[in-house]
């Protein structure tokens, strides 16, 4: 069975708790589903910069670039969606302003748009995205998949449900019926929204209630990615002060009563820790969603450490 079998929606929606690993896990995934000569486009939303500063580039400007390649001569491009540029597209698109909307751009009017209209630059950044996935030429589509490096769960829901309320609230024309185009677009099988977390409790927590505002709005979740998992240190479950010092002394190593004493404790915390993890998981199985867990990266995040994540991505069920 192929990668895109697996992952079949067109948009990957990623979110996840500041700190997760949201971003890293975005560019993953943008690997992984780019091999085999696939091309894929990473979008981010937020200003951040995130993207360049994962793959060592100049700040991203809003343009479509090639920031990787993936087994398989497959490509990656990066798009920083700037609100101020997707509306001067925007009105070029739907009202051919043209040179009219640099001039607005010069005269603030761009500013003065999105601040009496906050979900406005949501509307423009959403519709950036649903454009680049359904763009096709020649009558072929220009990206296999999309993947969003989105807000965090915390404001997922909002984010991802502001076209639907303009759509509502709007009485008619382009913005109504690219707000009504968007909104559907999000809550159709070519969405997925992913959730990145990880093995403590607030992360956890704020996976259930994005997934429980996803849902109640209709909006597809696809996969909980669990971030930055690490092997069993003890593989028995048990640290006894009697083990603890066999192992010390099979290892060549001082067997004191002190260095005991210290290993003991150190055991027993760890084992109460990895007692609750179990637990979180447990949890996170009881969202009724297919689990995907990605190991700890020691040192950081390099290219070759996101190769070895794509490819841990690539080999799931």
């Amino acid at each position: 069975m192929v990668l895109r079998d697996r992952w079949p929606a067109r948009l990957h929606v990623v979110t996840g708790k500041g700190g997760t690993g949201k971003t890293t896990v975005a560019a993953a995934l943008a690997i992984a589903l780019a091999s085999d000569g696939q091309r894929t486009l990473l979008v981010e939303v937020e200003g951040r910069q995130g993207i360049a500063q994962l793959f060592g580039t100049p700040p991203l400007p809003y343009a479509e670039i090639p920031v990787a390649s993936a087994p398989g001569g497959g490509e990656v491009r990066a798009l920083a969606v700037d609100p101020e540029e997707a509306l001067l597209e925007y009105l070029d698109m739907f009202y051919k302003l043209g040179r009219a909307g640099k001039a607005l751009k010069r005269f603030g009017a761009i500013d003065f748009a999105t601040t009496i209209a906050p979900g406005m630059r949501d509307v423009l950044l959403t519709g950036k995205v649903k454009e680049a996935t359904t763009r096709a030429e020649a009558g072929h589509r220009v990206y296999d998949a999309v993947i969003l490096d989105a807000p965090p769960t915390g404001r997922i829901g909002r984010f991802l449900n502001v076209t639907a309320e303009t759509a509502r609230l709007a009485r008619l024309g382009p913005i109504k019926t690219q707000s009504e185009g968007v909104a559907a677009f999000l809550r159709s099988p070519m969405t997925a929204v992913h959730i990145v977390t990880l093995l403590e409790e607030m992360p956890v927590q704020e996976t259930a209630d994005a997934v429980a505002d996803l849902t109640t709005l209709e909006i597809s979740v696809g996969r909980i990615i669990v971030n930055s998992v690490q092997p069993p240190l003890l593989g028995t479950g048990k640290a006894t002060r009697t083990e603890l010092r066999k192992a010390l002394v099979a290892a060549g190593l001082p067997a004191d009563p002190g260095t005991v004493a210290g290993l003991h404790t150190e055991a027993k915390a760890y084992l109460t820790r990895r007692e609750v993890e179990e637990t979180l998981r447990d949890e996170l199985a009881a969202l009724h969603h297919d689990l995907v867990e990605l190991p700890f990266i020691p040192g950081g995040i390099d290219r070759a450490a996101l190769l070895d994540l794509a490819d841990a991505l690539r080999s799931t069920q």
